[in-house]
């Protein structure tokens, strides 16, 4: 199937899912990268009137802001943005005050301010939270617990890095977006790829089983395992069988 056939599948998938969870429209988080860039998009094809792309900047990049602005001009978004610093400064602070948290907890603790501060904003309007995990990000488990991955549908989740990138493209995502170094954001100077330990372009080549690097497979595989709890819902235990009287 050729990517903008998908592509029209996937506006086709979205709608069909929201139809069938009786809600009216979309929602999505917007961040300056690429993934939420090609949700955004799909978002409005799938639901022109109804469906919102929220900027929610806690000590955000400058390079963050700007790619956000220039996504919703270019794309002609209908967004809306939560300044999120105060809030997360306060949680940061109330926490410290119990137990040190480390700086990934913290970090994670974003993504999850952002969930809660979508949902909120979803369940005002009667709409479906989108996620933006691609293919390659849901595999390793790049992504936060009940935060970024905290959502009601995954459009892009079997697009791997360099097909968003065609996407993006084929849907008008500004230059400056596609061609910036991956990042989520969670501290100054940090890149996925600096902290994945690989690049994604070698990642997409062992998801469609081109890989001859052994050191990457081995990384790969134990991301996977670590991981899988992520992609499943809460651990529950036996179910419990009761005596008959």
């Amino acid at each position: 199937m050729k990517l903008e056939n998908y592509l029209d599948y996937l506006v086709e998938f979205i709608q069909q899912t929201v139809k069938a969870a009786n809600a009216k429209g979309v929602i999505v988080g917007i961040s300056g990268g690429i993934d939420s860039a090609v949700v955004a998009n799909l978002a409005k094809k799938a639901f022109p009137d109804d469906y919102l792309t929220v900027w929610m900047p806690i000590n955000s990049s400058q390079e963050d802001f700007d790619c956000a602005q220039e996504l919703i001009k270019t794309n002609q978004l209908k967004s809306v943005s939560v300044d999120l610093k105060a809030t997360f400064e306060e949680f940061k602070t109330t926490i410290n005050n119990v137990d040190e948290a480390s700086a990934l907890a913290l970090a994670n603790a974003k993504a999850r301010l952002r969930m809660t501060t979508l949902y909120t904003l979803a369940q005002t309007h009667g709409y479906l939270v989108l996620g933006t995990d691609n293919l390659n990000e849901w595999h390793i488990g790049y992504f936060t617990k009940f935060g970024d991955g905290g959502v009601d549908v995954v459009p892009i989740v079997h697009l791997l890095k360099s097909e968003v990138r065609a996407a993006a493209k084929i849907l008008n995502v500004p230059a400056s977006i596609i061609n910036r170094a991956p990042t989520a954001g969670l501290w100054e100077g940090q890149t996925d790829e600096k902290e994945i330990g690989f690049s994604y372009d070698e990642i997409d080549q062992y998801l469609l089983g081109k890989n001859n690097n052994s050191e990457l497979k081995t990384r790969i595989d134990h991301l996977h395992k670590i991981s899988e709890h992520k992609r499943n819902m809460a651990v529950a235990p036996l179910e419990f069988k009761r005596e008959q009287k």
